[in-house]
């Protein structure tokens, strides 16, 4: 499924980062006993890293909530969201949404739960969508700190730069979900099916020097997953030698329905 991440302190509901088109599937995975109502979602809101389609047409299908929709994530992302894709605007005519804006490096108490947040910039580009609109956007990676249970994790899907502070951010962490996505810069290339490279669509290769790869490696803190893996990337098949340097450098390969608790 498309990549998605629920999380939820000692004390405190579940919250949704990104909701991807497959959010109906992946939530119904939750337990949550304090779900209010036959058309509650077990979740008490969703944080967005970014704008682009596949974390947040899942929105929509949140729109028969008994309750207005908790949303958070940068001004940009608001932004797309209202004037480019207007998913927003489109809950508002159906069970409302309630946004709140992340601002970059500051800690974010997640009303109703032990957890407080923390965005951080990590580059990227506008969607798609967006070309010739003027809107400036990066993506963003999540600190999740758990003020309950002391657990720290760092939500990282789609990730265009590796530079000192989104180091140091990985390296206090307990567990780092990290973008995966493609192995080789140029791997849509190899398979005919696009000319632009992995960096030109917003994601670090995890081969080669200065890839996401040798960077995890070098990290002795953290457990660290990779997510957001794309169908064309080696690291699926477990019998690869993509697959088997990932394990070797101390890294997992992240899979539907895992579950980790600190």
């Amino acid at each position: 499924m498309q990549s998605s991440l629920a999380v939820r302190g000692e004390d405190g509901p579940w919250f949704l980062v990104n909701a991807s088109p497959d959010a109906r599937q992946q939530l119904e995975t939750l337990s949550s006993p304090s779900a209010d109502g036959v058309r509650a979602a077990p979740i008490a809101g969703v944080l967005l890293t970014d704008a682009e389609i596949d974390h947040t047409a899942g929105l929509l299908l949140l729109r028969e909530s008994g309750t207005p929709v908790r949303v958070f994530g940068g001004a940009g992302v608001e932004r797309a969201l209202r004037h480019g894709y207007p998913v927003l605007e489109m809950l508002e005519h159906y069970c409302g949404a309630e946004w709140q804006t992340l601002e970059p490096g500051r800690a974010w108490p997640l009303e109703g739960s032990s957890l407080a947040v923390e965005s951080f910039d990590v580059g990227g580009d506008a969607p798609r969508y967006l070309n010739g609109s003027g809107v400036d956007l990066e993506a963003s990676g999540f600190v999740f700190r758990d003020g309950a249970g002391g657990g720290v994790v760092t939500y990282v899907p789609g990730l265009a730069r590796l530079d000192d502070d989104v180091l140091a951010r990985f390296a206090a962490s307990d567990l780092v979900l990290v973008d995966g996505t493609f192995w080789r810069d140029d791997e849509l290339a190899r398979h005919g099916i696009s000319g632009r490279s992995a960096r030109e669509m917003g994601h670090v290769p995890l081969s080669g020097p200065g890839g996401t790869l040798e960077a995890l490696a070098g990290l002795q803190r953290p457990r660290k997953a990779l997510v957001h893996i794309n169908n064309t990337n080696p690291i699926l098949l477990e019998d690869s030698p993509e697959r088997e340097a990932v394990l070797r450098a101390g890294v997992e390969v992240a899979y539907d329905g895992l579950e980790v608790q600190l």
